[in-house]
Parts: structure tokens; sequence; C-alpha cells
């Protein structure tokens, strides 16, 4: 029997990778294990818990992000120095396949369910080509159950997806060229099938968005949600979903009442014109003045919101900072995560500061370790990137100290009036706080605006 070695390689264990409690499974790898013939032997490796060791294996399939792309080649280096073969697929490898192909032996681009047995019979026939291109899964009528058996147990939340694709073109954002701009769904009936034969009680769905855009897919979610609570599923559950969501109360309170602990979304900025450059449409459209809405109406179900916030963007100043840390402490957003703008391959945005010659860390394929939201990888118009990370450090240390910190957290216990969704809130503040001070620029920039110099 033929062995396959499916691994997840993490370069650096930094942000929320520091705590097991915010990281979950990987579930592109056990996919790729659902559609390999029982005639091979399967195993994952997960460097998100254990530090990889070399291992035999007749086959190696290998994911990666942008953010982990340069140790997928340092383990794929280690396989070929001994002939054997390497795949390499996932988001990075799909939007630069030619640079993938410099490294291992194929590469799969796109999805790799409807194509991966076609790689492993030409391998066995040793006619393995050196791009395979995946189809877009027809996610209503395939259906097929990912190999969980096979993935790490150490894991707090397992992974379920029940969507692919989206409708919408951020600019900082590769999802709709990866996946597709059609919004691809699996019957609620399905999902709920796999939820009841699924072990452990938190789950985290790992869509893009659980919700949906249109009536359509609203009306999934309804049939999902009602499904759950009539089931008597009983998981503990968090989803991401788009700003608009709040407009249709009553998904929103199914959802709570199916189990959802919080919300994931995308806010981005509270400035009108960066979400224009950004392209993110729907946060213009539902507009800044409604963010604390937003929040209002999931705290009105007991659910949590776990809100996105991108810096390092054109002509930010100290004074877009001290507005930004001050929306953030009043608006009632229970976990708040701040990443810094970073263009990654396949988006519109890393085209657009190439062009313009703003890239500060171009040689790749080394530099891809630093493209992870925390290092300040271009030139921003009107802005040094030192000051970033200095804004980046005074809004961290205005909302994770006291007296704001002990506030956002009693202020979230009292909104929230559930004690399991408070409590994981309070998990999840207390895993982005370790991230920031365990960063790379936490001691080397001040936290105080009155040092940015022009």
């Amino acid at each position: 029997m033929k062995k396959l070695l499916l691994i997840n390689p993490v370069g650096r264990r930094s942000g929320l990778l520091l705590s097991r409690f915010s990281t979950f499974s990987p579930l592109g790898l056990a996919y790729v294990a659902a559609v390999t013939p029982s005639s091979w032997e399967v195993k994952i490796a997960d460097e998100i818990f254990d530090a990889f060791q070399f291992e035999e294996a007749d086959l190696v399939g290998i994911t990666a992000f942008t953010s982990n792309i340069t140790r997928a080649y340092e383990i794929a280096a280690m396989y070929r120095k001994r002939n054997i073969k390497v795949v390499i697929g996932g988001i990075h490898a799909s939007m630069i396949p030619d640079e993938a192909q410099q490294f291992a032996d194929t590469v799969v681009v796109g999805e790799v369910e409807g194509i991966w047995q076609k790689v492993l019979a030409d391998f066995e026939s040793n006619c393995l080509k050196r791009l395979y291109i995946g189809p877009k899964i027809d996610y209503e009528r395939v259906r097929i159950l990912p190999r969980r058996d096979l993935l790490h147990p150490n894991y707090f939340w397992h992974s379920v997806q029940t969507s692919r694709g989206c409708p919408f073109n951020c600019h900082f954002c590769s999802v709709s060229r990866y996946l597709g701009k059609e919004f691809r769904q699996r019957n609620a009936q399905d999902v709920l099938g796999e939820l009841a034969d699924l072990e452990g009680k938190f789950l985290a769905f790992v869509d893009d968005n659980l919700i949906g855009y249109n009536p359509k897919s609203q009306r999934r979610a309804l049939e999902l949600f009602n499904g759950m609570i009539e089931r008597g599923l009983n998981r503990k559950w968090w989803m991401q979903t788009s700003i608009n969501a709040f407009n249709d109360e009553h998904v929103i309170e199914l959802a709570a009442r199916a189990g959802c602990i919080f919300a994931f979304i995308g806010f981005e900025t509270v400035s009108k014109k960066t979400l224009r450059d950004m392209k993110k449409g729907i946060n213009i459209k539902i507009g800044v003045q409604n963010y604390k809405k937003v929040v209002d109406v999931f705290h009105k179900y007991g659910i949590a919101v776990y809100g996105a916030f991108i810096i390092g963007n054109d002509h930010e100043s100290p004074a877009y900072f001290k507005k930004l840390a001050r929306f953030l402490v009043r608006s009632g957003i229970d976990i708040i995560q701040i990443t810094f703008l970073t263009p990654l391959p396949g988006t519109e945005l890393m085209q657009e500061l190439q062009k313009a010659g703003r890239i500060i860390y171009s040689d790749y394929p080394q530099d891809w370790d630093k493209y992870r939201f925390s290092y300040m990888v271009h030139r921003p118009q009107g802005v040094r990137p030192q000051t970033i990370y200095i804004g980046n450090n005074y809004i961290k240390k205005s909302i994770y100290s006291f007296p704001n910190y002990p506030y956002r957290l009693m202020r979230s216990l009292f909104s929230l009036r559930n004690m399991t969704n408070f409590y994981v809130a309070y998990k999840f503040n207390k895993a982005l706080k370790k991230g920031w001070k365990n960063s790379h620029y936490y001691k080397d920039y001040p936290a105080t605006l009155d040092s940015i110099q022009d």
C-alpha cells in the first residue's frame, strides 16, 4: 500500500497560533484525504502542534497560505532531495503557480477535490504532470465528508465548510479569484447530516460568509439554523458574515438559538474614503455611522461581535488612530482584530503596488514570510511605515490597558447576557493581546502618538 503524507506547514508561531483556543483545524487537507482512494494509506502532519520531522512517504502533498509558503518550500526540498514527489496546492500556489513549480514536482491550482484522483492515477502511472487545474465543485450535488479522523486531536474548534466563492471583489482580497465569484452553497440538509455525525461541541464555520449575500442564501441559512434547533444538535459555534446580516434580525435570532457564539465581521475602517479605496461596497452602503447599530443587533440576541479592522492604508494620521481607538472602545465590539494592510498575490492591491514600486519586501520567496498581516510590506501614500507601527501599538494599548480593557470586558458581559459567549470573547481577547505582546514590533515602537515625526 502506497503512503500519502499531507502536510500543514507553519513557518512561525505568532499571533493567534500562540493559543490553542484560537486555532481551528485545516479542513483542506481533510478533504484531500477524503477523495484519496482506499488503496492509499494517508497521514496528515500538522505543524500547528508538532514541528515537522522527515518521515517516509511515496507521495507528499502540501498546502500553504502566502505567509507559510516558504516553510512549505523548505519541507518540499527535504523530499525532493530524496527523489520523493511533492505536490503543492492552496491559495498561494494557485495565485503564483509559476513560482510554486520551482519548488515542487506538481502544482494543483484551484479546488483539489475534482482533480485529485487524476493526480494520483498519473503518479501511479509515472506520468505526473507539472500542473493540474482543479474544477470548481458543484456544491449542491457533490457530497464529500472530510477525514476529520486524520486531523490533530488537540483542536478546540472543529472546522465546517458549507459554501465557497464570493461575489464581491474587495481590493485587498483574492478569494473571488481563487474560489470564483459564484456563491456556491451546500444543501442545508446535507450540512445538518454532517453536523449530526461530527464529534465535538465547538464548531468553526470557515465559510467566508455563512449567511450569504442574497435572499436564496438567507433562506438556506434559515433552514440550516432551524434544522440545528429542531434536531437538538446542541453545538456552540462561530461564523463569518458580512455587515449587512444585521438587516434580517430573524436570521440572527435563529443563529443565536442554534448556538452561535460570535460573528466575525469585516468592518475594516472608520474612514469612508478608505472604504471606497478598498472597494468595500457593502460597508459603504451600510455606512460607518451605522457600525454600532450592527453591533447592537447581534448583542440583542446574545451573539458577540468579532470585528476586523485594517490599518496601514494611505494617508492615515495620528488623528485617525485616535478616532479609531476611541471608536473601538465605545462601539461595544467584543473582540477586536487589527491587522496591517497586506498586498497578497492575486489581489488588485498587489498589482497596483507593484506597478507603483511601493513594495518594501520583494525578495521572493524569502520575503513571503513577512506577508502575515503584522508587517508593513509596502509604503502607504502620505505616511511612513514606522507611523503605522506606532499607531498600531497606540490603538492596542488603548484597548488592552486599564481602564479601557476591563471596561470593554464588563460591557461585553452585560451586553451578551450569556456566560459561555462572554467566556469565549474573553479568551479571544486574551489570545489577541498575547499575540500583540509577542509580536516583532511590540518593543520596537512606542505606543504614544506624540513620538510620530513628520
